[in-house]
């Protein structure tokens, strides 16, 4: 613990040392070149570091990205959620500055990422879907290639990658081959490539798809410290458990339409009483017994009584493989199906979640 909370003040912003003059990260801050100024229109607030208005995307007939808005602030971990095909890679692409905008507006950094792409891209730090390690040289020779892409001096990158390797629980394997790390090693070491040149913003496309759950837990651990330490995130994800665990704000997207923004727990809110109960029952009576359940949520709606008095059920989902039952009240709930006569294979009680929120929204689940 205390080298991990040596490494992240590492990484921290340190810009004087005790005697009042610039500390190592202000120093190199000082070396960078300024980029070009912001242009008329640009986003005034400093605090703002991406601004995007009816933002849009088009590829051919086809629009990935329909009119979106939305404002990353600085410090903050922002999210696209949704389901694959959603448009959130195509917004992260014009973000990055690889793929310009078909319609709207987009600042990043207060600059136009059409007229100024090579400036942004330097002060930003990308981590696309699929990791793009050179596997057949060393851990630490990924990061010294990868650092004098940004021109920086062999020294300065030595000094950073020790940080960067430290703090992702890599410094042991900096002499390995890329190629002899498990996938979630090859995850933190792509994150920790992004970070060599200290970008304002880190861009992360699915940062852990394809890994294992302890390896998923690992990575959201080291994201939640980098967050802590004031690194501005921006990340995609269709997992709505990643959503909730990182992200301060966030918007669901759909069909390339803002479907809903806020935070994970201000959405839950909003769209979704507390509790589900899910009921699963077998296949040959599912379908009946969906229709008998969603009564529940019907016959109370109409003011009639149900069994088990007050059911509490606000609404009823009846999904491929299970019954989902939204109410204030599971325990309520459950006794009005067993009233009913219905006997479920199995029962879960659980709180609301993001997935829930998606559901409501658009009728399908994040995973459909």
């Amino acid at each position: 613990m205390v080298a991990d909370s040596h490494a992240v003040q590492d990484y921290q912003d340190r810009d004087h040392d005790e005697g009042g003059q610039p500390g190592r990260a202000g120093r190199l801050r000082q070396r960078r070149p300024p980029g070009p100024a912001a242009p008329p229109g640009a986003a005034q607030d400093p605090a703002t570091l991406v601004h995007a208005r009816g933002l849009t995307k088009r590829f051919g007939d086809f629009t990935a990205v329909d009119g979106i808005d939305f404002d990353l602030i600085r410090g903050e971990a922002f999210g696209f959620l949704g389901p694959n095909g959603a448009g959130k890679s195509s917004t992260m692409r014009m973000i990055g500055c690889v793929s310009p905008p078909s319609a709207g507006t987009l600042r990043v950094l207060g600059l136009d990422p059409v007229e100024h792409g090579p400036a942004i891209r330097a002060r930003l730090g990308v981590v696309p879907q699929e990791d793009t390690l050179d596997i057949e040289l060393t851990v630490a020779e990924n990061l010294l290639i990868y650092g004098r892409y940004f021109g920086l001096r062999r020294d300065v990158i030595r000094e950073r990658a020790a940080g960067l390797l430290g703090f992702f629980q890599l410094a042991d394997r900096a002499a390995d081959r890329v190629e002899s790390l498990s996938g979630g090693m090859k995850r933190r070491l792509t994150i920790a490539r992004s970070l060599i040149n200290e970008p304002e913003i880190l861009l992360l496309d699915e940062p852990t798809t394809g890994l294992d759950p302890q390896a998923r837990h690992a990575l959201w651990d080291r994201l939640f410290r980098l967050k802590q330490a004031g690194v501005t995130l921006i990340l995609t994800t269709h997992y709505m458990d990643e959503a909730e665990q990182l992200c301060d704000r966030l918007v669901v997207l759909d069909a390339g339409r803002v479907a809903a923004a806020g935070s994970p727990r201000e959405l839950i809110t909003r769209y979704c009483p507390p509790e589900v109960v899910e009921l699963r029952f077998s296949l040959d009576e599912h379908e009946q017994a969906g229709q008998r359940v969603t009564g529940l949520a019907g016959e109370q709606d109409r003011g009639r009584a149900v069994p088990g008095d007050q059911a509490g059920v606000d609404r009823v989902e009846v999904l491929p493989d299970r019954v989902l039952l939204y109410t204030s009240d599971g325990p309520a709930a459950l006794a009005a199906v067993r009233g009913a006569g219905l006997l479920p294979l199995t029962t879960l009680a659980r709180r609301a979640t993001m997935e829930d929120v998606f559901l409501q929204l658009t009728g399908r689940s994040l995973v459909d």
